[in-house]
């Protein structure tokens, strides 16, 4: 029984699940080739049968390894955290190869998130030793949600690399569900506060911010502040006739030109809220530390970091920095801001008081 073990041992991990299979071993595909032994030997003294080694190598079929086949690796992620592997190496090119130095069979796993063909992240690069005759490796994935390529190769006994093929970009799932917000316009009431402001994030349409940006400044662009902004509306050709000194129209205290009411005076209390929040947003290699005005700031999986930050009246500096991983390299970047508020007629709800109107 220990030689037969020892001839199972020399047979690769796919000729030891063909063995389990013919065995009736359960889950065989899930077992590492050390649990595909036990079990064979298990199964083995059940039975109570010797198991003839040459019959099971006659019956089963040759490794597909045509003498024309081209050298070529594929990536295959399987869940966020493992991707499996597996290539096929020309008879020409094992040749020239060893002929050349080569000692171990080698793996070389690279972030390629965000960067175009050929270009790969720095201090992201891990080398997988595999076996020399192995066609297959489940590798680690060294994070989820980001962009990988696999270069297969030799590795020289002098410190050499010998490329042999790479394989297409594929993206790891993420392990978690995602954690950007978008922006959502919430409906509200104007007869109670709300209890919680929703907080502005980035909008689906990125042109959103922009397009209410252009608006609301354009009428400052072209017109003063003040009485001036109503005189040029007199001077653009616009009809004044219908604005009362204040830039309200007639009817809006609800009476007419001669003073007769045209509506029953009411009471009501009206209360306004309105503020702004500054968003700083950005990307840095997924190794790299960044801070923000010496507070450090993390990154998501794949570089990007994202911060709210209150906007009040007043200036505000944002020295933002990152550094390499090895310390080696730095980059930053300082925004500035500076926000006024001229007018301020705004209450919350809890201080409305009735008016009359």
């Amino acid at each position: 029984m220990t030689q037969a073990l020892t001839a199972l041992a020399r047979m690769t991990l796919r000729q030891l699940r063909q063995v389990a299979s013919d065995l009736g071993v359960s889950l065989y595909s899930r077992k590492s080739k050390d649990e595909l032994l036990a079990a064979i030997n298990d199964r083995q003294d059940e039975e109570d049968t010797p198991i003839s080694l040459k019959a099971i190598e006659a019956e089963l079929p040759p490794a597909p390894r045509p003498s024309t086949a081209n050298t070529s690796v594929v990536f295959l992620p399987r869940d966020p955290q493992w991707a499996y592997v597996f290539w096929d190496i020309s008879e020409s090119d094992r040749a020239s190869a060893l002929a050349t130095g080569a000692t171990q069979l080698c793996l070389r796993v690279a972030d390629v998130t965000g960067l175009p063909g050929g270009s790969a992240h720095p201090h992201t690069l891990q080398e997988v030793v595999v076996d020399s005759h192995a066609t297959e490796w489940y590798l680690p994935v060294p994070l989820c949600d980001r962009d990988y390529r696999v270069e297969l190769g030799y590795r020289k006994g002098s410190g050499g690399w010998i490329s042999l093929a790479f394989s297409s970009v594929a993206r790891v799932p993420a392990q978690h569900p995602s954690e950007q917000i978008l922006d959502q316009f919430v409906p509200f009431s104007l007869d109670t506060a709300p209890a919680i402001l929703p907080t502005p994030v980035e909008p689906a349409d990125a042109g959103l911010h922009e397009r209410l940006y252009q608006t609301a400044t354009a009428r400052w662009r072209s017109l003063g502040r003040g009485s001036d902004a109503f005189h040029e509306l007199g001077a653009a050709g616009l009809d004044t006739s219908e604005l009362n000194t204040s830039g309200a129209g007639i009817w809006a205290s609800g009476r007419n030109a001669s003073g007769i009411g045209g509506v029953a005076s009411r009471q009501r209390s009206f209360w306004l809220v309105a503020d702004a929040e500054l968003i700083v947003y950005g990307a840095t290699d997924p190794a790299a530390r960044l801070t923000i005005g010496g507070e450090e700031v993390p990154l998501s999986t794949d570089g990007t970091f994202r911060v709210q930050v209150p906007f009040r009246d007043g200036q505000q500096l944002y020295p933002i920095e990152a550094v390499a991983a090895d310390g080696e390299q730095k980059r930053n970047i300082t925004l500035e801001f500076s926000r006024s508020t001229p007018e301020d007629n705004s209450n919350p709800a809890e201080k409305a008081v009735s008016e009359w109107f």
